[in-house]
């Protein structure tokens, strides 16, 4: 069993924890509170498990929330706790894009592989991931860490940026990607962990 020698990890055309960032959009509250196209525990459970693979990979996070100023809470504090030491960046634009602050840190991580997250699917994950693609980045949709005000309007939030270019993947797809060979010990115990101990096999001795 002889792996190939590592690709060139800033210009390999998947994932590499050198060429990708995490976008992290209003995982707060009131806006996982109105989700109806997952379940809510599931939801929370997929986008922390989504934070701690960016910590194992040393991933830049944007980190951003909407109207905290205003009144809205804050980022919801299962995830909060892994992305503690990432500002939150806190907005009134509904796009993210439009709010400069959001649009220097995204650039500021030096990345063309943007991990997209959001809340919700229609609207905070939609509109800024147009406008990324549009920008020339590339948008990886975490399909499963995200969640629409309805199953429908889930689903047409994925379908208009899958048309535009948009690449989906799953947060266990994300984990085997940034690992991508078993021989890189250095993160296969928490791989390990946050995939299968703490998440599947979990759920499946549940």
């Amino acid at each position: 069993m002889t792996s190939e020698p590592i690709r060139d990890p800033v210009t390999d055309d998947l994932l590499t924890p050198q060429n990708a960032a995490l976008v992290v959009i209003d995982y707060q509250p009131s806006q996982v509170g109105t989700v109806r196209s997952i379940d809510h525990e599931l939801l929370v459970d997929n986008i922390v498990s989504v934070a701690r693979l960016a910590r194992t990979f040393d991933l830049p996070v944007v980190l951003s929330t909407i109207n905290v100023a205003n009144g809205q809470g804050p980022t919801i504090p299962e995830l909060r706790a892994v992305l503690s030491d990432s500002p939150e960046i806190d907005r009134t634009a509904i796009n993210s894009w439009e709010d400069a602050e959001f649009r220097r840190a995204v650039e500021a991580t030096g990345r063309k592989k943007l991990i997209m997250t959001a809340l919700w699917t229609e609207v905070c994950l939609a509109y800024p991931s147009l406008d990324a693609m549009r920008d020339g980045f590339e948008v990886y949709p975490v399909v499963d860490a995200v969640g629409g005000t309805s199953p429908e309007a889930h689903r047409a939030g994925l379908a208009r940026i899958f048309q535009a270019g948009a690449q989906p993947i799953s947060w266990v797809s994300l984990a085997c990607e940034l690992q991508r060979d078993w021989a890189r010990t250095e993160t296969v115990a928490d791989v390990v962990d946050i995939v299968l101990t703490t998440r599947l096999l979990k759920t499946a001795a549940a």
